[in-house]
């Protein structure tokens, strides 16, 4: 088979396509001809080994992907060969095939394509994870989305909405923040040209934003904070941006605010059954058309490089998807 393959840490560049051995399931996975795989800042992370964690070299990029599966392993009870799935690897969804465990495989619904089923686990994972889990987001409430045209932002910026918030999405561009008010944001703040810290202070009255759901980090986390309501929460969710801030812990104790990490992935090997039931609900909310990623472009499997790139240069606008013929 065919795999992008990272076979010394450096820039997407450094990736080759190559013809590799087929893996085979062991007990309790599922081998998944892929057909989709998306596109996500981790992947950006690993090939560079600035991850919190990395698997050992060579390895594929590529973290969720929809696809076929081939074979099960030993102990796999409700799936089988020629099921339509969607599933968390982690890592080596760039190939044409890849092994996945079976606990974090999930049959599609019916009518979901392949494509914009490999945009869902990712975004809308941490995303929901977030909003509910963490933040327990009220209907009412105020939810400012930094990295607001990003793929967990955009996630995140629908869910709000759909949640009830009132949301304010903020991001680097006009261009972004208007397929941001095309999906529901009914505030937008340009922090590359707007004091970010003035314009919640206008939009909110001065009373500051119940939840910060920041996925970016570096410059951005301090006037966000600083623009917190009383109560209110801080979802740490990563640092797009580059640089992980220090915070002053004084603007938590002056707000009687909350500072709450989000790691969805040891979320969902943690708390299996609450991600699961996460993951109904927002398969139901996609089958009902009230939830859809919006597509920044696909790529084909040789391509995928160039997707990592745009994804480095922030010029990707929602999800990008890799492609496997």
């Amino acid at each position: 088979m065919k795999a992008i393959l990272c076979k010394t840490f450096g820039p997407p560049e450094d990736l080759i396509l190559e013809e590799v051995p087929s893996p085979r399931p062991e007990a309790h996975q599922v081998l998944i001809d892929v057909k989709a795989c998306g596109v996500n800042f981790p992947d950006t992370l690993l090939i560079q080994n600035k991850y919190q964690f990395n698997p050992p070299l060579p390895f594929s990029p590529g973290g969720e992907v929809a696809g076929l599966v081939r074979e099960v392993g030993e102990g796999v009870k409700y799936l089988k060969p020629g099921d339509r799935v969607l599933s968390l690897t982690g890592w080596g969804g760039f190939a044409e095939q890849v092994v996945a465990d079976a606990a974090t495989t999930l049959p599609m619904p019916p009518g979901l394509d392949f494509v914009t089923a490999a945009g869902l686990m990712y975004t809308y994972g941490t995303s929901y994870h977030a909003l509910k889990n963490r933040a327990q987001l009220q209907p009412g409430e105020t939810l400012l989305v930094l990295g607001a045209a990003g793929g967990v932002g955009l996630a995140a910026l629908q869910l709000g909405v759909l949640m009830g918030a009132r949301v304010i999405a903020a991001a680097s561009t006009d261009e972004k923040l208007a397929v941001c008010r095309s999906l529901g944001a009914s505030e937008t703040i340009n922090y590359a040209s707007e004091d970010l810290r003035e314009r919640l202070k206008e939009i909110t009255s001065g009373r500051g934003v119940d939840v910060v759901y920041d996925p970016v980090g570096d410059l951005y986390t301090e006037p966000a904070l600083r623009s917190i309501a009383w109560k209110g929460r801080y979802l740490v969710v990563g640092f797009a941006a580059g640089e992980i801030p220090k915070i002053p812990l004084n603007l938590i104790l002056l707000k009687g605010a909350q500072l709450i990490g989000v790691f969805w992935g040891t979320f969902a090997q943690k708390e299996p059954q609450e991600n699961l039931q996460n993951f109904q609900e927002l398969l139901t909310w996609i089958a009902q058309g009230k939830l859809r990623p919006h597509l920044h472009g696909t790529y084909p499997l040789a391509e995928a490089p160039l997707a990592l790139r745009a994804m480095l240069e922030r010029q990707v606008v929602g999800k990008a998807i890799v492609v496997v013929d």
